[in-house]
């Protein structure tokens, strides 16, 4: 995947697709969608547009590499949290604590990086042609599922309470990003900002816990 702290001069004879795709995805980091623009990704790493045409043939398929890589830090910003639930808990324990980082890490990702969050989930595509990127077969996704699973597994989700569980819960935390990034929540304090995220996971949680066998 390609870095996004590719300098003006750093690409080499057959990474310019990586080059280009790095400095469109500062672009979007920096002013979201909108700022993904095929001529001035070239423009950032000194090459003519017509190279840059040899690599990506439209800026949608440029959107497309840049979506695919925000989604990618998303994913690296959930591991993080990931990683700090405690590994010396009970099985069920440590999965519920996971699913709130989970939470806590897309939210959070999102308030840190608005830009790239408004470009992982813009729907600039699809190309014609082309399907768009699956949100649903994303590692994000994917990773809420796994877990949602491990506790169907343990026992702890009934069967028929399952289906569905990580569709109600992303709802709910992308909902709650989007408020806060660009609803009438961006104008609350941060401190009732923190607690309106802190009672959204609780909920989520709350009630997938309560989908017991």
């Amino acid at each position: 995947m390609p870095s996004s702290k590719i300098s003006r001069h750093s690409y080499h004879h057959g990474d310019l697709a990586n080059a280009l795709t790095g400095a469109a995805l500062d672009l979007a980091r920096a002013g979201g969608p909108d700022a993904v623009v095929l001529r001035e990704a070239a423009r950032q790493i000194g090459v003519s547009a017509t190279a840059a045409y040899r690599h990506f043939s439209s800026r949608d398929e440029l959107m497309h590499a840049v979506k695919d890589c925000a989604l990618v830090e998303l994913a690296e910003r959930m591991q993080e949290e990931l990683e700090r639930v405690p590994a010396d808990v009970d099985t069920v324990t440590r999965l519920t604590l996971s699913l709130r980082a989970l939470g806590a890490g897309y939210i959070g990702f999102a308030l840190d990086n608005p830009g790239l969050f408004r470009t992982a989930f813009t729907h600039a595509e699809p190309m014609t042609g082309r399907q768009g990127l699956d949100p649903m077969q994303t590692e994000p996704f994917l990773m809420l599922v796994g877990t949602l699973d491990s506790l169907a597994e343990q026992g702890v989700l009934a069967a028929q309470r399952r289906p569905f569980l990580e569709l109600a819960a992303w709802g709910t935390v992308h909902g709650m990003a989007e408020l806060l990034l660009d609803g009438p929540m961006r104008h609350l304090p941060p401190e009732v900002q923190r607690a309106a995220v802190d009672r959204a996971l609780d909920m989520v949680i709350d009630g997938i816990m309560a989908a017991r066998s």
